[in-house]
């Protein structure tokens, strides 16, 4: 699959190797596996002397020996004596760009953490000594967010501030899935949901799919549960090692919120387990799920519901996690027959989210999320506020809009005038249908770090 979109990363990354020629810029890019951080590098670095370094799980001597190795062979430079040490071999970066410029990748550079984690205040200290004398801009790329935030971002930590820029890339919104179809050739608004509900936009999936002739629900979904497939086991290779030996009660509770258990009461009493702490983790370390209140909700508020943030782990738990049997038995055809049986109920909620994100990406509106009242009574599956206006959409989505009533949203709506006094209501029902209204067209989002839902807004 050729590279597609983060025209605005690429202006980030280009800003910054312009401004390196002057003094060291240094660069950070987190974001979930498989979203594409060392693609958008290396389609950077491309057209720059450049280094690709990645720091795998070895000791430190045998690391520095590696990482040498690559910088003899790319760049035909000497390099004499020993080095031992990462902040040794940082040092030779430094040096190696003195005169001209030079752009460094390090994959996985989280991983020091655990080789040597000491090794950040040398880090430290040489970039504060030569950052003005060097040419060198450092792109720091790390898969494991909560860690990453941890080095960067943590004032406790010695290299709080000494980044120029921090990227948290995002997937491919709905607008570039498109794209990618098209070029596949598949135009119809089904597939494009389809697509896009199976694999959240994440690029690395999208390019499976697509070497593989799979850009169709129903191709798709053979690919996915086909014999040695690789999305087979992919929870549990993005997931257990993070999770450790409490990945059974982690598990467990990502399978109630994909399968609609979304209260901590549901999951407390299904588990016997008091499951506060994991769902504080899987949130704000894990970055798994977030919690989700009504939109006009207070903050603090109690009512709140658990949403798995990535649309292919709510899928993976829902269906492959939670019929690990038939998984490990190879038997297909129960599987499929169980995802064609519950496809409607799971495509009905993706869809929400669906729109969601399409209509946070016409740049109309402020907020956007879901509405219930307490005790979940009146459920809004959309609202869109615009608080400059004083304007709010209202919709019920549907896979067969047929099957709404307007008259039921324009009761529901009526209760929330209530949380939002003086505002323009506007009821809408909404399907696939209406993705061909001009009013849905997407708006340019040009800040690389936004994600246009916003956090705490997903269905």
């Amino acid at each position: 699959m050729k590279f597609y979109d983060r025209n605005a990363e690429l202006a980030v990354l280009e800003t910054m190797q312009q401004q390196a020629a002057h003094a060291g810029r240094m660069t950070v890019m987190t974001g979930r596996r498989r979203v594409g951080k060392t693609m958008l590098a290396l389609e950077f670095v491309a057209s720059h002397r450049f280094l690709y370094l990645f720091v795998s799980k070895k000791s430190e001597a045998l690391l520095c020996e590696e990482l040498v190795q690559e910088i003899r062979s790319r760049l035909r430079v000497p390099v004499f004596g020993e080095i031992r040490r990462f902040s040794d071999l940082f040092a030779l970066l430094i040096e190696l760009s003195r005169t001209e410029p030079l752009a460094v990748v390090i994959d996985e550079f989280q991983e020091l953490y655990s080789i040597n984690r000491g090794a950040y205040s040398e880090l430290q200290r040489l970039w504060d000594l030569n950052k003005a004398e060097c040419k060198l801009h450092v792109i720091f790329i790390g898969s494991v967010q909560s860690l990453m935030h941890r080095i960067f971002e943590e004032a406790k930590e010695p290299l709080f501030g000494r980044a120029d820029r921090i990227i948290v890339l995002q997937p491919f919104p709905i607008a570039t899935v498109k794209e990618i179809l098209q070029d596949y050739g598949v135009e119809e608004s089904e597939q494009l949901f389809s697509i896009w509900a199976l694999t959240g936009g994440l690029p690395k999936y999208l390019d499976i799919l697509a070497s593989s002739g799979a850009m169709t629900r129903d191709s798709a979904l053979e690919l996915i549960i086909s014999p040695h497939s690789p999305f087979l086991q992919e929870g549990r290779n993005l997931l257990v090692e993070e999770f450790g030996r409490d990945y059974g009660v982690y598990f467990s509770i990502l399978e109630l919120i994909a399968s609609g258990k979304t209260s901590r009461s549901e999951i407390d009493s299904i588990l016997g387990v008091h499951s506060g702490a994991y769902l504080a983790r899987l949130e704000s370390e894990y970055n798994i799920i977030t919690s989700v209140r009504p939109l006009g909700a207070r903050p603090g508020s109690r009512v709140v519901k658990y949403a798995i943030s990535d649309n292919f782990l709510i899928f993976w738990f829902r269906f492959i996690f939670r019929n690990n049997s038939a998984v490990e038995l190879g038997n297909r055809a129960y599987l499929r027959e169980v995802i064609e049986r519950d496809w409607s109920t799971w495509a009905g909620k993706m869809l929400e989210r669906f729109f969601h994100r399409v209509v946070a990406a016409t740049g109309r509106y402020n907020r956007v999320g879901g509405w219930w009242d307490k005790g979940s009574k009146n459920e809004i599956d959309l609202v869109a506020v615009n608080d400059l206006k004083k304007s709010l959409l209202a919709a019920e989505i549907k896979l067969n809009p047929a099957r709404a009533r307007m008259a039921d949203l324009e009761r529901k709506a009526e209760r929330l005038r209530e949380s939002f006094p003086g505002y323009e209501i506007t009821c809408r029902i909404m399907g696939l249908d209406s993705l061909s209204d001009p009013e849905f067209a997407p708006a340019v989002v040009l800040d690389p770090n936004i994600d246009p839902m916003g956090k705490n807004s997903l269905p």
